[in-house]
């Protein structure tokens, strides 16, 4: 039964290497045949990356000076931002935009790689580290960096490119910030506490110091790229990180259709959580998310799963899927558009909205562990594995 508290997603910002905006990936998802996407295997090597698309900023970001004192993360966030603004009619609507509650998922900022060199160059001469260190942090940073790295700033400049100037939250922690922001905006509204709100995140993968962490735990792929369900442990972890940047606008079913938006698809339930993943704890986690928020859909159901592509992970989260969702074919993501960290639950909600909204059967992206579609899902089923810790499950049903 329809609800005016019912939590409809009526706005779509997302870039990936796929393209700019939801009509380059409708158009990648209604194809019959998926390709190989986009991918970087020289600049990074021996690590692949899905890299941003060609963006002109200015479309999103009109002056110059605002653009240039952002770096590439905060960017793609306001770029996407205002995509999603755009999508939902109401970047033009002031009283909307000024009402408009916000929440970001967010990283922390770019490291001044030039700096880290010299520390590491200069610490192999000295023994006085401790020393050398507060000497060049103090010499060699600019002014502005440490004001520069604050994750806030992202939902900052949202609000002073865009004017959203409600309410406005930042969540920290890697996949589960985006699960957080997500899960918060949709309990809001649904509980009467927000009418509407714009919620998202953006990465950059195109960052040595992003490769440096995630290969710290021996998580990256390595080598040439593979289809995600595909991915061995002898290429390396199996993670193979994308730029992304996803944004959404969430209304109430009762804003948006007094306003008379077009509806993309209702999020009918989401849950996230987090916890130790020793023997079975991560499947007995991830199948209560999937009972819990699922249930039982009438009508025919896609599974986008944002697995990591971590192998053991990655396996284990299909294994659960295919147990309780049997006949429901799965789509890894982010094996065409790259793992996108904070910004691949709000990604995983994008691409299940807009592929509800046009009816597509979509492609399989790993031909060989992937079922094929013979017709457009009714029902979504998104999911979030992070590679080290979060997970989160949402269900949404075409409008």
């Amino acid at each position: 039964m329809k609800s005016d508290n019912d939590v409809v997603i009526t706005g779509v910002g997302i870039v990936t290497c796929l393209g700019v905006g939801k009509e380059a990936h409708l158009a990648f998802l209604g194809v019959p045949e998926a390709g190989v996407p986009r991918v970087e295997t020289q600049r990074f090597a021996p690590y692949p990356i899905h890299p941003m698309p060609e963006i002109d900023w200015s479309q999103q970001i009109p002056k110059r000076g605002d653009q240039r004192q952002m770096e590439n993360w905060q960017r793609l966030g306001v770029f996407s931002a205002g995509l999603a603004l755009d999508d939902a009619g109401l970047k033009s609507d002031a009283d909307a935009c000024a009402s408009m509650d916000m929440i970001v998922a967010a990283g922390g900022g770019e490291r001044d790689i030039k700096v880290d060199s010299l520390i590491v160059d200069e610490a192999l001469k000295r023994n006085d580290r401790e020393l050398l260190l507060n000497e060049k942090l103090t010499t060699e940073l600019r002014p502005t960096l440490f004001l520069a790295q604050l994750s806030n700033l992202m939902a900052g400049n949202i609000s002073i490119v865009h004017k959203v100037t409600g309410s406005s939250r930042t969540f920290m922690g890697e996949e589960a910030a985006g699960i957080s922001a997500v899960e918060t905006a949709f309990h809001r509204i649904k509980g009467g506490q927000s009418s509407h709100t714009l919620v998202g995140g953006a990465f950059v993968a195109e960052r040595a110091d992003i490769l440096l962490l995630v290969e710290g735990i021996r998580a990256h792929a390595t080598g040439d790229w593979h289809p995600l369900w595909a991915r061995s442990p002898d290429e390396g972890g199996g993670m193979i990180m994308g730029s992304v940047g996803a944004f959404l606008v969430l209304e109430s079913r009762g804003h948006a259709t007094q306003r008379g938006a077009h509806i993309y698809a209702t999020i009918d339930s989401i849950e996230g959580d987090r916890g130790n993943r020793d023997g079975e704890r991560l499947e007995d986690r991830l199948t209560r998310l999937v009972r819990d928020v699922s249930g039982a859909p009438q009508g025919k159901t896609v599974v986008f799963s944002g697995s990591s592509g971590v192998v053991d992970l990655a396996r284990r989260e299909k294994k659960v899927i295919e147990t309780l969702l049997p006949g429901a074919p799965i789509r890894g993501f982010g094996g065409v558009t790259g793992h996108g960290m904070e910004a691949q639950f709000p990604l995983g909600l994008a691409l299940a909205a807009i592929s509800l909204d046009a009816k597509v059967a979509l492609p399989a992206f790993d031909t060989e562990h992937e079922d094929k579609m013979d017709e457009a899902a009714s029902h979504a089923v998104v999911t979030a594995v992070g590679y080290t810790r979060g997970e989160g499950v949402a269900a949404l049903s075409a409008a």
